[in-house]
């Protein structure tokens, strides 16, 4: 199973184009979807669930055309947007029961088996009579997923889900993805790279509403082998080094800043070679979509 997004673009009344052509070839297991702020990832996730239409393009999930074929898309679609409302003073037992009646879930009994199971699934089970208003930020996260997995869903959304948790309830979430996106399709929408650095065997970096790099974080990350140099610099010295070489990012380190530089060679003296991750192939790729706009 897998999505097959073509084409796809997007511009709001008020004139801010949110996609911008995005093609993408989504298969089972975990997808990381990663772009800064005001990117396009919520727009293309929404257009994915259903939930907007695009001006063009198509969007395929197996057999089933997404924009001309809705009903047929939501049920086999788990959606955990970036924000969601529950009923602060119901419990997570009955807030869990009601979205699974909804989800088509009639018989009382093989509901209450589903709900015991998502509950014990997501480690809430001990919490299930506490009402949700009382929840940390990551058990209503975990409650969120919970839902979204209800009608057992073959593609599942979800939409910067880490963000604002602690790193307990972070770790304790990415896990769960991680069980999950072993048999279906699930795309991870944020803006943090750690998440798809942990979690996921493909991915994609959008920029602008449109598609700046996808394929294997590992065959991403090794094309900037080789070429990537580091250097501790002065305060004063900081300008001139940007001005001088492509930089990619910078950061103080001990009040000491630090530049990570592309090049193809050594830039100059006080240069070292360093391995390159996922967060420099990050900074790289909006660097480069941000060059070829203002060209």
């Amino acid at each position: 199973m897998s999505l097959r997004i073509e084409n796809l673009s997007k511009t709001y009344p008020n004139g801010v184009r949110a996609l911008a052509g995005v093609n993408l070839t989504i298969g089972t297991g975990m997808f990381g979807l990663l772009g800064p702020n005001g990117a396009g990832k919520s727009s293309l996730m929404r257009t994915i669930a259903t939930l907007q239409l695009p001006d063009s393009g198509s969007i395929q999930f197996g057999s089933i055309d997404v924009l001309t074929q809705p009903d047929e898309l939501r049920k086999v679609l788990g959606y955990l947007p970036q924000e969601f409302g529950l009923y602060p003073n119901l419990s997570a037992e009955h807030t869990l029961d009601h979205f699974a009646t909804m989800k088509g879930v009639i018989d009382a009994g093989q509901r209450k088996a589903l709900v015991a199971s998502l509950l014990q699934q997501t480690n809430l089970y001990d919490a299930r009579k506490k009402h949700v208003g009382t929840f940390s930020g990551g058990m209503k996260q975990r409650l969120g997923i919970a839902i979204a997995l209800a009608g057992s869903p073959r593609l599942l959304i979800v939409d910067e889900p880490t963000a604002g948790l602690d790193p307990t309830e972070r770790h304790r979430f990415l896990n769960l993805l991680a069980e999950i996106g072993q048999d279906i399709v699930v795309i991870l929408s944020t803006h943090i790279v750690e998440d798809v650095r942990e979690l996921c065997n493909a991915m994609a970096i959008i920029n602008k509403g449109r598609v700046v790099v996808a394929g294997d974080p590992q065959e991403i990350v090794e094309r900037l082998r080789g070429r990537l140099w580091r250097k501790k610099v002065t305060k004063a010295e900081l300008p001139a080094v940007k001005a001088s070489h492509q930089v990619i990012s910078s950061q103080l380190l001990a009040g000491v800043p630090v530049v990570h530089v592309f090049a193809d060679a050594a830039p100059g003296e006080g240069f070292t070679a360093i391995e390159p991750d996922l967060e420099d192939v990050y900074f790289h790729q909006l660097g480069l979509a941000g060059q070829a706009e203002a060209a």
